[in-house]
């Protein structure tokens, strides 16, 4: 009688080889997690740029982004109002550094008191910098 399957040496050669192509994947998933995870914070941070500036012309004030680079946190004020706060350690698992505590946009949205001002973020090896020149401009 003739019986259908696979060998045992079969079944361990087919495991071995998936251990080995998960052992390849893991790394490159895990830098690609990171990657994706520094861009969409520093797209989350430009926006708050846009907003702070935008928030300056509209109102006619000087408006401030404060960096709790501590707990990771990006605030957007004028007046003592908080106009925007947004958390990007919660929502993603970056690290924020920063060479100032506070960047101001004066009423006609331009940098105020700041020469070239520069954010980090970073998540295991991938780093990302956001830069704003005097003028009040921002590039990453």
């Amino acid at each position: 009688m003739r019986r259908v399957g696979f060998t045992q040496l079969e079944l361990m050669v087919v495991l071995i080889v998936c251990a080995l192509l998960t052992t390849l994947a893991v790394p490159r998933v895990a830098r690609l997690r990171d990657a994706s995870s520094v861009r969409a914070a520093m797209t989350d941070l430009g926006a708050a740029f846009a907003t702070a500036r935008q928030a300056a012309v509209t109102r006619r004030a000087t408006v401030a982004l404060v960096f709790d680079t501590a707990h990771g946190v990006v605030r957007v004020s004028s007046s003592g109002e908080t106009l925007l706060r947004r958390s990007l350690r919660a929502s993603y698992s970056v690290s924020l550094g920063a060479n100032r505590d506070s960047a101001v946009y004066d009423p006609r949205g331009l940098g105020y008191g700041v020469s070239n001002l520069s954010v980090t973020v970073r998540r295991g090896s991938f780093v990302d910098t956001l830069t704003m020149s005097r003028l009040g401009r921002t590039s990453w």
